[in-house]
C-alpha cells in the first residue's frame, strides 16, 4: 500500500443542518493538503445505511470518535491523530492494518448480498414462518380431496416437530373442530375415546390417528403449536410493517408472561404420570391457544428487536464500506 494513501474519515451528517455544514467545512479546511478521504453519510436521507442511533454530526476515523458538540480544535486534533496513526501503521508495514484497508476498499458481491439480507431478513423469516404454519393445514385438505399420499407426506414431515396427538389437535371437515379426552373439562359430545373405540390412551395410536371421512382430518400441528407459530408470524408481520423500530421487551417479562404459562399448562398434563400424588389434568384448546399465543408473541417481541440490532450494526458497516468504495472508484 502506498504510504501516501489518504486516511479515511467518516462524517455522519444531517442535510440542511447548520452544525453539520460547519463541521464538514472545518474538515475540508483541515484537509487542504489532501491527506484525508472525507466520506459523507446522511442517515436521515438514505435509510439503506441503517438506523443511526448517535447524535449528529458524528465523526469517525479508526478508534477516534467525536460527538456533538464538536469544536474545530477537537476535530483537528482527532483528524491529526488519525493521520499520525495511519502513517505509523503503514511505515511499520502492519499487515493486519493493510489487509483491513484493502478489504475496506473492495465492495464485493458478497457484501451486496449481505447488505440486501440485512434489509430484507424479516421477509425471509416471515415467509418461512408462513410456510411452517400453513403447510400443516394442507394435510387435512389433501385427505379430504382423496390425495392420501400427499397428506401422509405432510404428516410425516411434521412428526419430528410435534407430538400430533389427535386429542390435542384441530380437525377439519368433520363433526367437531376438536375431539378431546373424556377427562377434559369440555362439553363436546364426541370424545377422542369414541374415535378409537376404547378408553385406554395409547400415545402412538393418538399420534398416528389422522381422522376419517365422518369425523374429519387432523391438522399436522397441535393446537398449541398452531397458536405459538401463528402468533410469532403475526408479530413478525407487525414488526416489519412498523419499521422494525421496537425495543426488545425485558427478559423477565418474557419469562413471567411467555414461558411460565406454557410451561405450567404443558407440564401439569403429565405430572400425574410421573408422580401419582398430583391430580390428573387435561388442558383445553382455549388454554393451549392462549399460552401458545403468549409465548409466540412475547418471544417475537424479544427476539426480533435483538436480530434487528445485529442487522443494523452490519448494515451500517457495509453501507459505509459501499460509500468508501464508490468514492475511491
Amino acid at each position: 500500500m502506498n504510504n501516501n494513501e489518504p486516511v479515511v474519515i467518516t462524517l455522519y451528517l444531517r442535510k440542511n443542518d447548520a452544525q453539520s455544514e460547519l463541521v464538514l467545512n472545518w474538515a475540508n479546511e483541515i484537509n487542504s493538503q489532501g491527506e484525508y478521504k472525507i466520506v459523507e453519510i446522511y442517515p436521515d436521507s438514505d435509510k439503506k445505511g441503517g438506523r443511526f442511533e448517535e447524535e449528529m454530526p458524528y465523526f469517525l476515523a479508526g478508534p477516534y470518535q467525536l460527538r456533538p458538540p464538536i469544536e474545530r480544535g477537537n476535530l483537528e486534533i482527532a483528524m491529526r491523530s488519525a493521520l499520525d496513526r495511519h502513517k505509523q501503521l503503514l511505515e511499520s508495514n502492519n499487515k493486519e492494518y493493510i489487509r483491513r484497508k484493502e478489504r475496506g476498499k473492495n465492495y464485493s458481491q458478497s457484501d451486496r448480498t449481505t447488505l440486501w439480507i440485512t434489509d430484507h431478513y424479516m421477509v425471509i423469516i416471515n415467509t418461512l414462518l408462513f410456510l411452517y404454519v400453513f403447510t400443516p393445514f394442507l394435510a387435512p385438505i389433501f385427505m379430504f380431496m382423496g390425495l392420501e399420499p400427499a397428506a401422509k407426506a405432510v404428516y410425516t414431515v411434521y412428526k419430528p416437530l410435534c407430538h400430533q396427538f389427535a386429542f390435542r389437535s384441530w380437525f377439519l371437515f368433520g363433526e367437531q373442530p376438536v375431539y378431546p379426552l373424556a377427562s377434559a373439562p369440555l362439553s363436546y359430545q364426541i370424545k377422542y375415546e369414541d374415535l378409537v373405540g376404547h378408553t385406554h390412551i395409547e400415545p402412538l395410536e393418538a399420534r398416528n390417528y389422522n381422522g376419517t371421512e365422518k369425523y374429519g382430518y387432523k391438522v399436522a400441528l397441535c393446537e398449541r403449536d398452531i397458536a405459538l407459530w401463528g402468533s410469532l408470524l403475526a408479530t413478525g408481520i407487525i414488526f416489519s410493517l412498523t419499521g422494525r423500530k421496537w425495543k426488545r421487551i425485558p427478559f423477565m417479562l418474557w419469562i413471567l408472561l411467555g414461558v411460565l404459562p406454557i410451561l405450567l399448562d404443558g407440564s401439569s398434563q403429565f405430572l400425574n404420570q410421573l408422580m401419582p400424588l398430583f391430580p390428573a389434568r387435561e388442558s383445553t384448546p382455549l388454554i393451549r391457544t392462549i399460552t401458545g399465543i403468549l409465548f409466540g408473541t412475547l418471544t417475537g417481541m424479544m427476539v426480533f428487536p435483538l436480530i434487528e440490532e445485529s442487522m443494523n450494526d452490519t448494515r451500517q458497516i457495509l453501507y459505509r464500506k459501499k460509500v468508501v468504495s464508490e468514492s475511491s472508484s
